[in-house]
């Protein structure tokens, strides 16, 4: 059954969300300089923890050369949006790109958030054929889905993107932009939840 109440970790403004607990586990992505798999090691940063500022667990990666990079939450406070609520949401899945292998990532972090799960890869050919991008770069969760810049195409040239995910299924549901503009790169993005109110979707914002 699906949730119908917020995420305990959902705020709806700013100055609720600076109150609230502090993180107890930190996630951090291990890079491979040998060449061999990158790992997601999970960190204990509650103060008061005998095991604090100490590993967790580590999770290699199934393949080599992902070089993992900004990976966000599949859902945030933005589902409280008041013009598109997903309160039924759950800050449960971590989605870690990897910039150099084009692959992204899915873990599950409910049943165990100190050892989170593997549950999904994306292949770079199924992120080509999906979005026509390539080189997944940064994730932001948003009030309807999750967005991730691309920096490039699948030739290794120009030009990137913002393409979106669902934040239940992680289909992809292929590029943002309906007009794209003169932009090449994409290197990161950021919000700007307001804008484009009228048009019914959050105003995303690129920079090169």
């Amino acid at each position: 059954m699906a949730r119908m109440v917020p995420d305990a970790t959902f705020y709806p403004s700013p100055s609720m969300a600076i109150k609230a607990p502090p993180e107890a586990i930190a996630y951090v992505a291990m890079l491979n300089p040998n060449g061999g798999p990158d790992a997601l090691t999970s960190i204990d940063v509650k103060p008061s923890s005998t095991t604090y500022g100490k590993p967790i667990s580590q999770i290699d990666m199934p393949n080599a050369g992902d070089e993992l990079h900004h990976f966000g939450w599949n859902a945030c406070s933005s589902c409280l949006c008041p013009y598109a609520p997903h309160a039924h949401m759950e800050r449960r899945y971590l989605i870690v790109p990897g910039l150099r292998s084009s692959r992204i990532h899915v873990f599950d972090t409910k049943a165990d958030p100190g050892t989170p799960r593997l549950v999904k890869v994306i292949s770079p050919e199924e992120l080509a054929a999906r979005t026509g991008y390539s080189r997944p770069h940064t994730t932001h969760c948003g009030p309807d889905g999750i967005y991730m810049n691309a920096i490039g195409a699948p030739d290794g040239n120009g030009p990137g993107g913002i393409f979106t995910m669902d934040p239940e299924t992680f289909e992809l549901r292929g590029p943002w932009e309906k007009q794209r503009g003169p932009q090449q790169l994409a290197y990161d993005f950021w919000w700007h939840l307001e804008h484009g109110r009228e048009r019914g979707q959050p105003g995303v914002a690129a920079g090169g």
